[in-house]
C-alpha cells in the first residue's frame, strides 16, 4: 500500500508544502508568540473537564473567569511579551536604527498579547486547561463557588467541575515528594494545621501507582505537623492531585464537600431541597398512609367480622330451634296438623263402620 504523498508538484515546477509543515509551522508560530500552548511543569491555571464539547468549555471559560476575575482584580490590564523600552532620540536619525525600530514596533503589534486567562492544551480529551496571569486559581475558583453556591443561580451549560491549580511538576514520585515538601508548607507547616483528604485523578498515565501517591503525599503532611488528621468525611483541607500524562497538577482547596467536589452543575442545586424533599416523603409518607389505612380497614372489618361471628352463631343457636321444626316440635309443636291427622283418621273410621 503506498504511502501518502506530502508534497505535491506544481506547473511551475515548484512544489506544494503538505498539510502537516503547515500545522507544524502554526504551532511553531504559537508558541513562538504566545508563550507555552501545552499543559507543562511550572505553570498555574484552572483544569476544568466538560462533556464533549471543548471548544464551547473554553468559551464559558473565558465569560466565567472574566466575569469574577475583573470583579476581584479589577480591569485587565495587557502586557505584551518581551517589551523593550524606545530608544533615544538620537538614534532616529540613524537609517538601520530606524529600520530596526520599524520591524520591532511591526513585531510587537502582530505578537499575541500575553492574557490574564489563556487556554493552552492539557493533553486529554474533555479536559482543558486554562493558563492564568497575575491571580490566584484557588481564591478566584473558591469565590465563583462561594457566589454560584449561594445564589444557586446556573450560569454555565458544558462546564462541569472547575479545579484550581496551584502549581504543576514532572509526574513521577521521586519529583512530586520533592516538590510536595515546600508546596504544602504554606497549609500543613507548624504552627498551621488542620484536617485534610487526598483526591487523585490519572488520565493518559501508566506509570503512577495512585496508593504509592497518597502514602507519600499523606506522610509529607503528616511530618510538616504531626496534629494534622486525615478525615474523610468533612475535612478543612482537601489536596487535589491531577496527573495529565508526564505533567502532575496539584493544589490545596476548601469546601470540598461543601461545593460538591467543585461541579459547577451541582453546586447550583440545593443539597437538600426542602420542596423535592417534602414531595419524595410525602409521596413515601401518603404511600404509607394509604397502606395504613387499607391495613386498618382490613383489620377493622377482620375485627367486625370476628365480633360477628359469635353473635352469629348465637344467633344461629337460637334460630335452630325454629329453623327445623320437624325436630323440635316433634312433640306436637304443630297443633293444625296434629288435628288435621286426627281428624282424617276420625272419617276414616266413620267409612269403614
Amino acid at each position: 500500500m503506498a504511502a501518502p504523498a506530502q508534497s505535491t508538484t506544481q506547473p511551475g515546477g515548484g512544489k506544494r508544502k503538505g498539510k502537516a509543515q503547515y500545522v507544524l509551522a502554526k504551532r511553531a508560530r504559537r508558541c513562538d508568540a504566545g508563550g507555552p500552548r501545552q499543559l507543562e511543569p511550572g505553570l498555574q491555571g484552572i483544569l476544568i473537564t466538560c462533556n464533549m464539547n471543548e471548544r464551547k468549555c473554553v468559551e464559558e471559560a473565558y465569560s466565567l473567569l472574566n466575569e469574577y476575575g475583573d470583579d476581584m482584580y479589577g480591569p485587565e490590564k495587557f502586557t505584551d511579551k518581551d517589551q523593550q523600552p524606545s530608544g533615544s532620540e538620537g538614534e532616529d536619525d540613524d537609517v538601520e536604527a530606524a529600520l530596526k525600530k520599524e520591524v520591532g514596533d511591526i513585531k510587537a503589534s502582530t505578537e499575541l498579547r500575553l492574557r490574564r486567562f489563556q487556554s493552552v492544551e492539557s493533553g486529554a480529551n474533555n479536559v482543558v486547561f486554562i493558563r492564568t496571569l497575575g491571580i490566584e486559581p484557588e481564591k478566584l475558583v473558591h469565590h465563583i463557588l462561594q457566589d454560584m453556591y449561594k445564589t444557586k443561580k446556573k450560569k454555565t451549560r458544558v462546564i462541569l467541575r472547575m479545579l484550581p491549580i496551584s502549581g504543576t511538576c514532572k509526574a513521577f514520585l521521586e519529583d512530586m515528594k520533592k516538590y510536595a515538601q515546600t508546596f504544602l508548607e504554606p497549609w500543613f507547616k507548624t504552627p498551621n494545621k488542620g484536617t485534610f483528604q487526598i483526591v487523585y485523578k490519572s488520565r493518559n498515565n501508566s506509570h503512577v501507582n495512585r496508593e504509592e501517591v497518597i502514602r507519600e503525599l499523606a506522610g509529607i503532611v503528616c511530618t510538616l505537623n504531626s496534629e494534622n488528621k486525615v478525615d474523610l468525611t468533612n475535612p478543612q483541607y482537601t489536596v487535589v492531585v491531577e496527573i495529565i500524562k508526564a505533567v502532575c497538577c496539584l493544589s490545596v482547596v476548601k469546601d470540598y464537600m461543601l461545593f460538591r467536589k467543585y461541579n459547577l452543575q451541582e453546586v447550583v442545586k440545593s443539597p437538600k431541597d426542602p420542596s423535592q424533599l417534602n414531595s419524595k416523603q410525602g409521596n413515601g409518607k401518603e404511600a404509607k398512609l394509604e397502606s395504613a389505612d387499607k391495613s386498618d380497614q382490613s383489620n377493622t372489618a377482620e375485627g367486625k367480622n370476628n365480633q360477628q361471628v359469635p353473635e352469629n352463631t348465637e344467633e344461629l343457636e337460637q334460630t335452630k330451634p325454629t329453623s327445623n321444626p320437624q325436630v323440635v316440635n316433634e312433640g306436637g309443636a304443630k297443633p293444625e296438623l296434629a288435628s288435621q291427622a286426627t281428624e282424617g283418621s276420625k272419617s276414616n273410621e266413620n267409612d269403614l263402620s
